[in-house]
């Protein structure tokens, strides 16, 4: 079970990530811990109230209970803090404590609603642009990245093998409205850009998100916090194949952070190994993978488009 964190907030930073840690320590578990490294401009996504889903997705995860109103005013009537220069302490603490630490973008919100109709200058530039403030932070390059809202470009894709990343988790593997894998066959892969078959091997995350849960009716069961963590654990019973898990710092790392410890101790029981994706590649590199399209598609419980694993190119 890879377990991915993204971190999007100022307040995550602060709050979510050292809980986060403290949690995983616990359990001896590993995870990598996605960083945003720009300005906190959370407010913005204010704009995406005319995208359909929106307001069913904010009704029923508690937008301003699990972020903060404070954190819903940045870039709107509050300043948008820098989060890699004010937090920078915070995260240094979490590659002290031994865990990998990767990119998940400069601007979250910037990013999010941007990057798919943009081109590869724009998304490479900002890319760039948190690859130094990576390695001010944290003294060393970066070596992975996962996709704020799960949102890429073709040229975003080709930024990684020119930065020299091994693997990345940018996409999304193709859920039932049940949760369960569309095809049971998807998970690690290469990406094809047409006939350019990119290097780096993309580690698509495979179960719902606590977010895209809560509050959805699934075969005659409305999902609470109550009963969440018992139905992910019944989704990875068997532990018959690998996960990666997303989970956030401001969701899992606050005031959900009771339902995690359930889903580590969960996992554990059921034979996962808590591993980071730094493990997981290197369970990974030397296998013959498929080789997908980049592919847009749309998940249950979340708005919008989103990177998903397209059908295996023929070999």
């Amino acid at each position: 079970m890879v377990l991915k964190i993204d971190v999007d907030t100022w307040r995550g930073t602060r709050e979510g990530v050292p809980h986060l840690v403290r949690m995983l320590k616990a359990h001896q578990a590993g995870a990598t811990f996605l960083f945003s490294l720009g300005k906190d401009h959370t407010g913005w996504a204010l704009r995406r109230a005319l995208r359909p889903g929106f307001f069913s997705k904010v009704s029923r995860t508690s937008v301003v209970e699990h972020y903060g109103l404070k954190t819903l005013m940045y870039g709107v009537l509050l300043p948008g803090p820098d989060i890699g220069r004010e937090c920078a302490a915070e995260m240094r603490a979490v590659q002290d404590a031994g865990f990998e630490c990767g990119i998940h973008t400069w601007d979250h919100v910037l990013w999010q609603d941007n990057v798919a109709r943009r081109d590869a200058a724009w998304s490479t530039a900002m890319m760039r642009k948190a690859a130094a403030r990576f390695t001010q932070v944290f003294g060393v390059a970066p070596r992975t990245h996962g996709a704020a809202g799960w949102q890429m470009n073709n040229g975003a894709f080709a930024e990684h093998d020119n930065a020299g990343y091994a693997y990345a988790s940018d996409g999304r593997c193709v859920l039932k409205e049940d949760g369960t894998l569309a095809d049971a066959a998807d998970g690690p892969h290469r990406l094809a850009d047409g006939d350019k078959q990119l290097s780096h091997i993309q580690m698509p995350t495979t179960l719902p998100t606590l977010d895209e849960l809560l509050g959805c009716e699934i075969n005659g069961l409305t999902i609470t916090t109550g009963n969440i963590a018992a139905f992910l654990l019944q989704l990875t019973a068997g532990a018959t194949r690998d996960h990666v898990y997303t989970l956030h710092a401001e969701l899992e790392g606050q005031k959900l952070a009771p339902i995690f410890e359930q889903l580590l101790a969960g996992w554990q029981a059921q034979g996962y190994q808590l591993a980071s994706m730094a493990d997981y590649h290197q369970k990974l590199q030397h296998l013959p993978l498929p080789v997908c399209p980049i592919t847009w598609g749309e998940l249950p419980g979340r708005s919008g488009r989103l990177i998903v694993q397209g059908p295996a190119r023929a070999s």
